[in-house]
């Protein structure tokens, strides 16, 4: 791990969240559905059994207990949370499926409806949902939730949270419990549970993946491609299964209209589907989902959108909040994030060790903003991570691969989990296995192996570089044979960029961690290093991206996006007011880049 010095962080409140207007699931929308968010009874309690749980508080969901938006606060050591509450269906929805659907809960969740267990999943950053309907009675419907988070487990994933009782270092404020929203909805008996969409920028066309959650008579599907209610394209087909690919060709628009179909962070053109499953003449499902025309790969040592290089200008964004922690205060608050990172002059984030609420993700495909997304990592190698690791990897991948913001997966950070890697070779396999098995999954993105240093395999060859001036970066990326050169080199670090193992097959070079400067105000915090004055931090920042903006690299990630707890090294106060002028930024960030 890295080392930093431990000191207090800089704290302000956020709103409260509006709990009712955001639909949590952008990529997969029907009309009808019903937020559980609000007001919970709450327990600290270690019994499995509902029955005996004395209930203490009242929790605001979904803020974590930890977080003081909860109305809990409570950052103690407390293996296992319990919450309660009632709720009442609309009469609407009388004669139709009722699901609950969790966005996350953190660690290992056990449900109960009026008393039956439904429902059981592992993994702290992935959504579940299961039908409820045989567990329904008249009038009043009471929900009971177990989390189970061991806080000194280090062979889970758990990103950035600490295990120690208070934050110390580059480790921030446990996140327990829900931490996204509880939602109901009713769905018919056999309607639409997945979808996936491909799409092809050569032939204008997007495989459409669909999956049924159970087989009927005299099934079909009606499908309408559309950009502000200009339709694009139409087609019906038939159902025999519970799985059906269909391949949608749009109609070819001139040389010069492309790029009003194309997806880009200038030119973010999302193409809305309203899918219909019928049985016969009538309609039994509607869904609301978006794609669009986005190609991303890498070629010759560069990274290319739409088949046309683009150097990445991305900052570390580590979503944590003040008084939310994981937490978003609402969904104005996502929008908001991706709107300043856009205001700074990045193109893109490398969301660092969290997956983050869909929402943001949505935000991104909507406004234009380009992600990493990276698997929050465990800190101790075993059978059992790996087997938690991948799990969660999975869903993490199956949830997210719709999204056009999404540009590369990122398994591993800095030897997080297999701190052995140069010598145990079970550590390096792993890293190749979960390399393997994302393409095997995902054919369409960029997968790093392991951010930042001892790359085993990668598509981009990413370095962590947090040296102080300009010259010295200047020196090692200047040029593409300097950024060769520095990837097989031992920096201050003191681990190697690549190991024995790996193949270099001119892989993009990016500098995926660099810069950290400090300027707060608060009297404790740290940075990778101190400049005096809003001035002063403009004009360091402005060095370091001169010095990278030649042709020695693919791209690059500063060092971060907003002050996180004892970390005050962002652009940004923890509570997002700028650090400095945000024009000015924003031309220092878009003046690096030699492509």
């Amino acid at each position: 791990f890295k080392e930093h010095c431990q000191i207090a962080t800089h704290s302000t409140r956020s709103k409260p969240l509006n709990t009712n207007t955001a639909y949590p699931r952008p990529q997969l929308q029907r009309k009808q559905w019903q937020s559980l968010n609000g007001s919970w009874r709450f327990s600290f309690s270690e019994t499995d059994n509902p029955a005996d749980v004395q209930w203490q508080h009242t929790i605001q969901v979904p803020y974590p207990p930890e977080a003081s938006l909860s109305g809990i606060g409570d950052t103690s050591y407390h293996p296992v949370v319990w919450y309660q509450r009632t709720f009442t269906l609309p009469e609407t929805w009388t004669g139709q499926q009722i699901h609950l659907n969790f966005g996350a809960v953190d660690y290992q969740a056990s449900i109960w409806i009026n008393g039956h267990k439904v429902l059981s999943h592992e993994g702290g950053h992935t959504p579940f949902s299961t039908d409820i309907s045989h567990y329904l009675t008249q009038g009043e419907q009471t929900v009971t939730v177990r989390a189970e988070d061991d806080p000194l487990d280090i062979n889970k994933p758990r990103g950035k949270q600490d295990w120690q009782p208070q934050p110390h270092s580059i480790w921030y404020p446990r996140t327990s419990g829900i931490w996204q929203t509880v939602w109901l909805e009713p769905k018919n008996p056999t309607h639409i549970q997945k979808l996936r969409f491909t799409t092809d920028i050569t032939t204008l066309s997007i495989q459409t993946d669909l999956h049924l959650n159970q087989t009927s008579d005299n099934l079909s599907v009606r499908a309408r491609f559309h950009i502000n209610n200009t339709t694009l394209a139409q087609d019906n087909w038939q159902l025999n299964n519970t799985k059906t690919s269909r391949s949608i060709h749009l109609p070819m628009p001139g040389l010069d209209d492309t790029k009003h179909l194309f997806w880009t962070p200038e030119h973010p053109n999302l193409i809305n589907v309203t899918l219909e499953l019928r049985q016969g003449d009538r309609v039994i499902d509607t869904v609301e989902s978006y794609t669009a025309l986005r190609k991303v790969e890498v070629r010759k040592g560069q990274f290319l959108l739409n088949d046309r290089p683009y150097f990445l200008r991305l900052a570390l964004d580590q979503g944590y909040w003040d008084d939310g922690l994981l937490a978003a205060p609402d969904d104005a608050a996502l929008k908001k994030d991706v709107e300043l990172a856009k205001q700074m002059g990045f193109n893109g984030v490398r969301k660092h060790q969290k997956i983050e609420d869909p929402r943001y993700l949505y935000w991104a495909d909507t406004l234009g903003l380009l992600v990493w997304e990276e698997m929050p990592s465990a800190y101790d190698y075993s059978p059992e991570m790996m087997q938690r690791l991948t799990r969660e990897w999975l869903e993490v991948i199956e949830r997210d691969y719709n999204h056009p913001c999404i540009v590369a997966w990122v398994c591993f950070n800095e030897s997080w989990g297999v701190p052995a890697l140069p010598h145990d070779a079970r550590q390096r396999n792993a890293v190749k296995a979960l390399y393997a098995l994302t393409k095997a999954l995902d054919a369409t993105r960029p997968v790093i192996g392991n951010d930042g240093w001892e790359h085993v395999e990668t598509d981009l060859l990413t370095i962590h570089d947090y040296s102080h001036d300009g010259v010295t970066l200047e020196k090692r990326y200047a040029s593409p044979e300097a950024s060769r050169h520095t990837s097989t080199q031992t920096l201050e670090h003191g681990r190697a960029i690549t190991l024995e193992c790996f193949c270099d097959e001119g892989q993009p070079v990016i500098l995926s961690e660099f810069g950290g400067i400090r300027f707060s105000d608060a009297h404790d915090g740290w940075g990778y290093q101190q400049v005096g004055s809003a001035d002063a931090l403009l004009a360091k920042y402005a060095e370091l991206i001169t010095a990278i903006s030649h042709d020695g690299l693919a791209g690059f990630c500063y060092t971060q996006f907003a002050d996180t707890f004892l970390e005050q090294n962002g652009l940004l106060y923890s509570d997002r007011r700028p650090k400095v002028d945000l024009q000015a930024l924003a031309k220092a960030t878009r003046g690096g880049g030699g492509r």
